[in-house]
């Protein structure tokens, strides 16, 4: 398949795209930067040289899947919520490109049945960063209303941290914790689960979750 990902030089991104190069699919990374998306993705990568926010339908179409794996500073971390508007916008009524969401964690519930993000907000030092939870649980529930595109979203877990693929092991709304009683993910793991569901779909205007 040909698999759109927008934001491919970041942690998410870069790792999806070399698991679905991997997996033989056509991975094409959308970024504003050719030579920092070359010098982390290889000197052959394929790249679409485009600000997010200035693709077109026919762009879009172009995919089989898009992932979106855009990161925004906190400062403009609205901007979650806008590419999220601006995309379900463009493909409103259509079943392609699917578009594939990844999501924060904040926006999953902790064992007492609070949004993670409620916890977010206590860690010292919060106030620098927490803009960007914040606008991913808005865009979550924005997506939550898009009953007429084929989106899905993933969420990690509350550590998500760069690393080798683990087997996955996948939730719905709720935290999960790994073997070791914490709750983590490495961006391998998230990029197997997220191919995987792109292989095999079983989600479907819904977010799951992942953890090591």
């Amino acid at each position: 398949m040909k698999i759109g990902i927008i934001g491919a030089s970041g942690m998410a991104g870069q790792a999806v795209y070399k698991e679905a190069l991997k997996r033989g699919h056509q991975p094409v990374g959308i970024v504003r930067n050719e030579g920092q998306a070359l010098s982390l993705l290889g000197s052959e990568a394929s790249l679409m040289i485009k600000d997010a926010f200035l693709l077109t339908k026919e762009e879009l179409e172009s995919f089989d899947v898009v992932v979106n794996a855009f990161a925004a500073a906190p400062a403009r971390a609205y901007l979650h919520v806008d590419l999220a508007a601006r995309l379900t916008a463009l493909l409103r009524e259509t079943e392609k490109p699917r578009l594939f969401f990844i999501l924060g964690a904040g926006s999953l519930l902790d064992q007492e049945e609070h949004p993670f993000v409620e916890t977010l907000k206590k860690t010292p030092g919060a106030e620098d960063w927490i803009s960007i939870p914040v606008n991913q649980f808005k865009e979550l529930q924005f997506l939550q209303n898009v009953d007429d595109v084929n989106w899905v979203g993933v969420s990690p877990s509350a550590e998500f941290i760069p690393g080798e693929a683990r087997r996955p092991v996948l939730g719905q709304n709720h935290l999960l914790t790994a073997s070791d009683g914490k709750s983590h993910v490495t961006s391998g793991t998230m990029a197997a689960a997220i191919l995987d569901e792109i292989e095999k779909p079983s989600h479907k205007r819904e977010r799951f979750t992942v953890s090591d």
